[in-house]
């Protein structure tokens, strides 16, 4: 906080960053691993790890934008050179998203089939979740291939 406070002072839109500071707050955290639950709950744009060995905890972040981590990888890193991209998701949807890649822009098709063994299994079930959407039709593509008398 001391350091925050000291970089206000000297910024050339310090009321601007001032302003932005007044919706912020800072929490201590018992331990690492608390830190990373609490930053997880809150789902940052940007974490930032600024410590040796915080490699070892990116496994436990689930929710985050970009990690910056290590004593050398500031948040602009990101921004402008490092890479990943500067569109991130805010707003505690990295809950939810990722921010955009080159993957956000191509298209997926995806494609399932099933053996004899996997729709005997999977059969039953989606039955009687179709049936249960009231959907009639889908129910009966399932019992058709099932060889099941439809009503």
């Amino acid at each position: 906080m001391r350091e925050v406070d000291k970089q206000i002072t000297t910024l050339p839109r310090a009321k601007i960053a001032a302003g932005a500071l007044e919706n912020s707050l800072a929490i201590i955290a018992g331990s690492i691993e608390e830190a990373v639950e609490i930053s997880n709950r809150y789902a940052p744009e940007h974490l930032i790890l600024c410590f040796d060995g915080a490699e070892k905890y990116l496994d436990l972040v689930t929710s985050a934008g970009s990690i910056f981590h290590g004593t050398r990888a500031p948040e602009p890193f990101g921004d402008y050179a490092s890479g990943p991209n500067h569109v991130l998701p805010t707003g505690r949807n990295a809950r939810a998203y990722s921010g955009l890649g080159v993957e956000t822009f191509q298209k997926t098709i995806t494609c399932q089939s099933a053996t004899s063994e996997g729709l005997a299994a999977l059969g039953p079930s989606v039955v009687t979740l179709a049936r249960g959407e009231e959907l009639e039709a889908h129910a009966r593509a399932v019992t058709v291939r099932l060889g099941v008398p439809n009503p």
